[in-house]
């Protein structure tokens, strides 16, 4: 016993800082699993709760603020790279927005009980461009509330988790071992989905030049960005329209179109625009309209010297 109270007061927090870490950034680690472990472990003595629920606290909050900074900066780029997992990433990533666009605020707190949510929500709160102060704050009150929960139900039934408690310490090393076959394996996976390209292979592109002629005589171009839409200064196609990718599920505005309309993005790989695509020949199909997703999107239309304009401040999304 002695020795296992020493192993597990040496690398306890460590193990239990990473997997809490790893689960913040989407790989699928069991943070609930080892924040009940750990409490067990503190009320025995072998962790010091202090240091434990502060380490986790630390992971947690640096794991979803670099989700919340990648989401801000690619938008529905990681979206999709977290939903790749999922049966129906597409589904994964609208339902999530939809979710988020109607409770943010509120989903901020609660999300890390809910599976699929926990780690989908920094990113979309930074992609929907919440400024980092809210999204600290509502973090942090989301963070606490799931950490002392889970550690504090393992406090207060230590005895019931002996069993769990002492095979924290035993299998550390085999723990690690997983954690970094898991992360390799993972890995492979999204690479291989992402060589595969199964979910752009029915989107239709058009070069940003055959666009602007499409324009020029009529067609209609929405400007569909997840992010980037909220910056001071921020522009688009000149005559393109809004259509908020966030809120799809929203009622809106009847879309126009009697043949064919483009759709445009700033993420890369228009992960954006291609999925909203995809999402529009659904519903457009029986009206005979064909999506067309503008390559390079905004960057290409820009460097290709085409016409811009100021986003109109009332259209801007804040």
């Amino acid at each position: 016993m002695e020795s296992w109270n020493s192993a597990l007061a040496q690398h306890g927090y460590w193990i239990l800082i990473a997997t809490i870490f790893l689960e913040t950034v989407g790989l699928p680690v069991p943070a609930a699993l080892a924040l009940l472990v750990a409490g067990g472990a503190a009320a025995r003595g072998s962790l010091q709760a202090p240091y434990a629920l502060s380490g986790a606290l630390f992971a947690m909050l640096a794991g979803d603020t670099l989700m919340y900074l990648l989401g801000r900066a690619t938008g529905w780029w990681v979206l999709g790279i977290l939903c790749r997992i999922s049966l129906n990433p597409e589904s994964c990533i609208l339902r999530s927005a939809d979710s988020f666009y109607r409770r943010g605020r509120t989903l901020l707190v609660t999300a890390k009980f809910i599976p699929g949510l926990n780690t989908m929500a920094p990113p979309l709160a930074g992609s929907m461009n919440m400024r980092l102060a809210p999204f600290l704050r509502l973090d942090l009150a989301g963070s606490l509330l799931y950490i002392g929960s889970w550690f504090g139900v393992g406090f207060a039934f230590s005895g019931a988790l002996d069993v769990v408690a002492r095979g924290y310490a035993a299998v550390g090393r085999i723990f690690a071992f997983l954690v970094i076959a898991l992360i390799v394996g993972y890995m492979g996976f999204v690479a291989w989905l992402w060589i595969k390209g199964r979910a752009l292979s029915a989107v239709v592109f058009a070069n940003p030049a055959d666009a602007a002629r499409e324009l020029l005589a009529g067609a209609y171009v929405y400007d569909v960005r997840s992010h980037g839409y909220f910056d001071a200064n921020a522009t688009r196609i000149r005559g393109s329209r809004r259509l908020n990718p966030n809120a799809l599920h929203q009622p809106q505005a009847e879309l126009a179109g009697e043949r064919t309309i483009y759709v445009y993005c700033t993420c890369a790989r228009q992960a954006t625009s291609a999925r909203v695509a995809r999402e529009l020949q659904k519903v457009l199909q029986d009206r005979g309209v064909r999506v067309v997703v503008i390559r390079g999107g905004l960057r290409a239309w820009a460097k290709a010297g085409l016409p811009l304009e100021a986003v109109p401040n009332d259209e801007m999304e804040a």
